[in-house]
């Protein structure tokens, strides 16, 4: 165990959320999957994983999310934590506490985020250096998403998204993100697709260098969402939220995000990005809305 945790002072990782700027769906796999390639990139608000001593190991969920997710191995923080023990051939002890301030199933990594932060917490708790490599192949075990929410910085992901290449090339700029209030299944938002059979393997996405924020909205308007047209068919208030957000002023482009249903904003800077999310509480107050700079 960490000398941390025996001095009483714990440990804790943020597990900002992921949001697919693009999303686009090449094709239903042999395996079942779908072939994705989307430009990542992440927000400064997210949950909470931290850990104190104990002399076993148990979970406790807190925030304004908490209701509704188990502490059992349900949880992806506990299964982020099996996953590690079985590799390195360990046993986790200590009180863990998810605090959960996204909203759940809402198509920003949560969970995936919440994995990927447990699993760097517990090589920093064991000592243990463990190579990104195998990180990612724990974590793709556990989701799909998981590997990309490894690292908070800006990537592309294709395949079923074990395929990353990170990149530097995104101007900076704030998001707005906005939840109606609801919860879309991703399963049934792939039912939905009707996606054909893939029939080549992309070698790769090319990005392009993106200077300015004007780029990187070009860039989007040619590469949307192909998950957003069946997600707004299941809870049609995502068309509302990514509506209001495109009728806030300075509001670059508007969209879903994931499978949804949080949709999100992109404004040039922080006072663009504040008033719209003024704006949108006083229109919307039972919307879960925020206001976050890229990461």
């Amino acid at each position: 165990m960490s000398d941390m945790l025996k001095e009483g002072t714990g440990l804790l990782e943020k597990a900002p959320a992921k949001i697919n700027l693009s999303l686009v769906v090449r094709g239903r796999r042999a395996d079942g999957y779908h072939e994705l390639n989307s430009l990542v990139a992440f927000a400064d608000c997210g949950d909470v994983v931290s850990v104190r001593a104990a002399d076993k190991l148990w979970l406790d969920v807190s925030g304004p999310f908490a209701k509704g997710l188990g502490t059992d191995d349900t949880n992806l923080v506990l299964q982020a934590i099996r996953r590690f023990d079985d590799y390195l051939g360990v046993k986790t002890t200590g009180h863990f506490t998810l605090e959960k301030n996204l909203p759940v199933a809402s198509g920003i990594g949560g969970g995936s985020a919440d994995a990927a932060a447990t699993l760097r917490l517990l090589g920093r708790l064991h000592g243990r250096e463990v190579g990104q490599h195998a990180l990612a192949s724990l974590g793709l075990c556990i989701g799909a998403d998981v590997p990309v929410c490894l690292e908070a910085t800006p990537a592309m992901m294709w395949g079923k998204g074990e395929l990353i290449e990170r990149i530097d090339a995104l101007p900076d700029f704030w998001f707005v993100l906005v939840n109606p209030g609801v919860s879309v299944s991703t399963a049934d938002v792939f039912a939905r697709l009707n996606a054909p059979p893939l029939i080549e393997k992309e070698a790769g996405p090319v990005m392009p260098a993106l200077a300015n924020v004007t780029a990187l909205t070009v860039w989007l308007e040619a590469h949307g969402n192909g998950m957003e047209r069946a997600a707004m068919r299941i809870a049609p208030a995502i068309f509302d939220a990514a509506a209001a957000l495109a009728a806030t002023r300075d509001c670059r482009i508007a969209r879903m995000s994931g499978s949804g249903a949080t949709c999100f904003g992109i404004y040039d800077d922080e006072k663009a990005a504040r008033a719209a999310e003024a704006a949108l509480r006083i229109a919307h107050p039972v919307w879960w809305i925020a206001a976050a700079r890229r990461l």
